[in-house]
């Protein structure tokens, strides 16, 4: 909600670096063992810069990229979230042998070198542009909002609970858990910049739509079987789509605000937001549904119906501009 007036009041350049700066310092500042306030500050502090730099490095950066390499643009971009999930999944569980003080400084020093290799590759200034259309919030837009927030619920099991339902709900251990979630990290690796490619050769719509699909197979899969084979695949397309969501979202909204920079970001807050919104209900709610029964098909279940009420509001809404 933020990103943009920041933008505005100085630049998308400083708001960015900002940002990324603060990142870097909430990860130095959660080193010190000191009370949950603390922890509660600092941990509000990193969603508030993911916050900004998720709202505007896109929309900051694709103006200037080709509009028939946009898509894979895009891909690249959210590369960057994917390997972040990667990196969790292997750098932090090597680093906890040498204990968590040692963990936050590793981490704070990772996101200072990151910081530093971006720091002079935020463009300065956006390129001039011939034509502009401001943003309509007709059907289609407010559909799409409402779509990446179901899409946000739905990745919740997996993004929150898949880790413990295969250690201790299947009883495989956590070292089998920690497997999958270095998968999940690979398929997040992996996914946006085959998704980009595929959103510029078929348009993002139609991509989007057969994500739907694939995400909702996914994650409903598990509420019928838990063969090793399905839970592979589930942690490896599930993973790919935590990116991959954003790019092709991404992608149908510059479609539906075309050559517009400025409503292209303000369009991306609301999108950001909505997707906020979607992991908060589903974090909590799901929480709270498996505080009651204690069964993580369920959790799945529900996952798996969100993703399909986003793909029947596409249809109904996707293309009425």
């Amino acid at each position: 909600m933020l990103a943009r007036t920041l933008a505005a009041r100085t630049s998308a350049r400083t708001a960015l670096r900002g940002g990324m700066v603060l990142a870097c310092v909430s990860f130095f500042a959660c080193a010190l063992p000191w009370p949950f306030a603390w922890f509660l500050l600092w941990r509000f502090a990193a969603g508030l810069s993911g916050g900004v730099i998720m709202v505007l490095a896109a929309p900051t950066v694709l103006p200037f990229v080709p509009a028939n390499r946009q898509g894979l643009a895009g891909g690249l971009i959210l590369t960057g979230v994917a390997l972040g999930i990667a990196l969790s999944g292997t750098l932090v569980p090597l680093t906890l042998s040498w204990g968590l003080t040692e963990t936050w400084l590793i981490l704070g020093l990772l996101a200072v070198v990151l910081t530093a290799v971006a720091w002079n590759g935020w463009p300065s200034s956006p390129p001039a542009k011939a034509a502009t259309s401001r943003p309509r919030a007709g059907p289609a837009l407010k559909s799409l909002y409402l779509e990446y927030s179901l899409n946000a619920f739905g990745l919740v099991p997996h993004m929150v609970f898949w880790v413990i339902f295969i250690a201790h709900g299947l009883g495989r251990g956590l070292d089998v858990g920690a497997f999958h979630w270095v998968l999940f990290g690979i398929g997040a690796v992996l996914g946006p910049v085959p998704a980009g490619y595929l959103a510029d050769r078929v348009g993002a719509l139609v991509a989007l739509r057969w994500g739907y699909v694939l995400q909702a197979v996914s994650v409903g899969a598990l509420v019928f079987t838990d063969h090793a084979a399905v839970l592979i695949l589930s942690s490896l397309i599930v993973g790919a789509f935590v990116p991959v969501c954003v790019t092709l979202v991404l992608g149908r909204m510059r479609e539906l605000i075309p050559n517009d920079p400025d409503g292209l970001t303000a369009g991306w807050r609301w999108a950001t937001i909505a997707f906020s919104l979607g992991q908060a209900a589903g974090a909590y709610g799901l929480s709270y549904v498996f505080d009651l029964r204690g069964d993580y098909g369920v959790l799945f279940a529900m996952g798996s119906g969100a993703l399909v009420l986003a793909l029947v509001l596409n249809l109904l809404l996707g293309r009425r501009i």
